[in-house]
């Protein structure tokens, strides 16, 4: 038997901090150390206060799931066009796929989980690129 990796973190010591997106906070769930950098997983919230705005990207994933907690969201999908998510909504995004969110409730709050922990993002022009 191991307990390498095993990690609990509990809502009442919950601490959220600034991270990619500035009009989000982000709540480490401790996936990254536990693995060694496999996977990581976060609460992310909407920051009080932060103007919104978007710009299309994707990222450079293996993996990545975002479940909605509370709240809405909707994303602009390349070759899916718009989907809103609400409150119990699960989205799998394949990696590299370009997206983009159009907006969020002031309330929204999601639980993503993303392979491998660290990964890039890539802003680009559009989600649906004209073809050359």
């Amino acid at each position: 038997m191991t307990t390498q990796g095993f990690v609990v973190t509990h809502a009442k010591d919950a601490q959220f901090d600034k991270g990619l997106r500035s009009f989000f906070e982000y709540r480490d769930l401790g996936l990254k150390q536990a693995t060694g950098g496999r996977v990581t997983a976060s609460v992310i919230r909407a920051a009080g206060g932060q103007d919104f705005s978007s710009q299309a990207h994707f990222h450079k994933t293996q993996f990545q799931l975002v479940y909605v907690l509370k709240g809405w969201i909707e994303f602009e999908y390349e070759g899916q066009g718009v989907v809103r998510l609400e409150a119990g909504s699960c989205v799998h995004q394949p990696p590299e796929i370009r997206h983009r969110e159009l907006g969020h409730s002031h309330d929204v709050e999601l639980l993503e989980v993303v392979l491998p922990a660290d990964f890039d993002t890539v802003t680009v022009d559009d989600v649906n690129p004209k073809e050359a």
